[in-house]
């Protein structure tokens, strides 16, 4: 049993709490979330950094000895590959994010990302005899219904990078503010930190995502225990009681991250107090909004670019009849919704 030496260790291992020093295995397994450690075989210009534990960006340099969880990526736009289907030291995988997710590459968008950054195998990491996985250090457990949940503001969109993120700190900041008690929640994505990291920078108690139940990558998993994993994350923070829960969904309403199957939950929808919808364009933005509607969310606020001058907020009230919200150039004619369902919530409750 050898010993190994991180240079950095990714942010998809968090709860894991690995020590610069681990030791290792020749014993691997292609299990989703499988800890292990690899050496960086390039240099790149671009995607070329690490998300460490703490949240801060690390440069990854060829020859870094990094530790990394296997995963699925399906990323519209940036890299996408599948777990490997066979697994032994010296193999070459590739690094699918900056989190720390690595899988094997079969499609990527090359004017943005560039080409995968090739990782080396060097072995699983081990723990008393037991090759790591990060769904042994999880916060919450899935559940199959509900025991309890509080009130819920989502926020989806078209794709990735649609504004969602930007738009529920904005939120959230504005909420807290106002002393609303809120948590937050991203549901769906690959493993990383940095849009939970915003929302505590935002105001939100406690943030949690997928990776807390054990999930490097919600990419192609199936809808059932998707499901499962949001409930379990509902369940674990309105423990604490918050006035609302953010929540927000990494990639798209027609992605392949199970967002859509979170969505038409009926137990999850009956919570959903105040639904936030961001796209990019006015084709977008009303595809979205119908698609919302049919499966019984319909949208009462749209953001994102879409919204970025009068143009699209004119097709937008034209079109849907309905609120819009620009995060850069934020009002607060949304207030008057959230204060009315909310005074709703408090008598109800009391």
């Amino acid at each position: 049993m050898s010993k190994i030496q991180f240079d950095k260790i990714s942010s998809v291992t968090k709860n894991l709490e690995l020590k610069a020093e681990e030791k290792l295995t020749d014993k691997l397994s292609c299990e989703m979330g499988t800890v292990l450690a690899v050496q960086v075989l390039d240099d790149k210009n671009v995607y070329n950094e690490l998300e460490l534990p703490t949240g801060r960006m690390s440069k990854i340099k060829k020859g870094d000895v990094i530790a990394v969880a296997l995963g699925n990526r399906m990323a519209l736009q940036g890299f996408v590959g599948n777990l490997p289907k066979t697994l032994k030291v010296d193999d070459v995988i590739h690094l699918l994010n900056f989190g720390g997710v690595a899988g094997v590459c079969v499609s990527a968008n090359l004017k943005e990302v560039g080409e995968p950054m090739r990782v080396r195998v060097l072995g699983g990491v081990e723990r008393k005899g037991k090759l790591l996985n990060i769904n042994q250090a999880c916060k919450f457990k899935p559940l199959t219904s509900l025991k309890k949940c509080a009130p819920l503001i989502i926020t989806t969109g078209t794709s990735m990078d649609s504004g969602k993120t930007t738009v529920a700190v904005e939120i959230t900041k504005t909420l807290t503010r106002m002393g609303m008690k809120l948590a937050g929640a991203k549901l769906t994505g690959v493993g990383a930190h940095r849009d939970t990291y915003k929302m505590s920078d935002y105001g939100v108690y406690e943030a949690v995502s997928f990776t807390d139940c054990g999930v490097a990558s919600t990419a192609n998993i199936d809808g059932q225990t998707m499901v499962g994993v949001a409930k379990g994350a509902l369940d674990h923070l309105s423990k604490s009681n918050p006035d609302a829960i953010m929540i927000e969904f990494g990639d798209g309403l027609m992605g392949k991250y199970g967002v859509d199957a979170i969505l038409c939950d009926p137990e999850i929808q009956k919570h959903v107090r105040f639904h936030i919808g961001c796209a990019r364009d006015p084709i977008g933005a009303v595809g979205l909004a119908q698609e919302c509607q049919r499966i019984g969310l319909p949208i009462d606020m749209m953001s994102g670019p879409v919204t970025d001058n009068q143009v699209g907020k004119d097709i937008l009230k034209e079109r849907l009849n309905i609120l819009t919200y620009n995060a850069f150039k934020p009002d607060n004619q949304w207030l008057d919704l959230i204060i009315a369902r909310w005074a709703t919530e408090y008598k109800n409750a009391a």
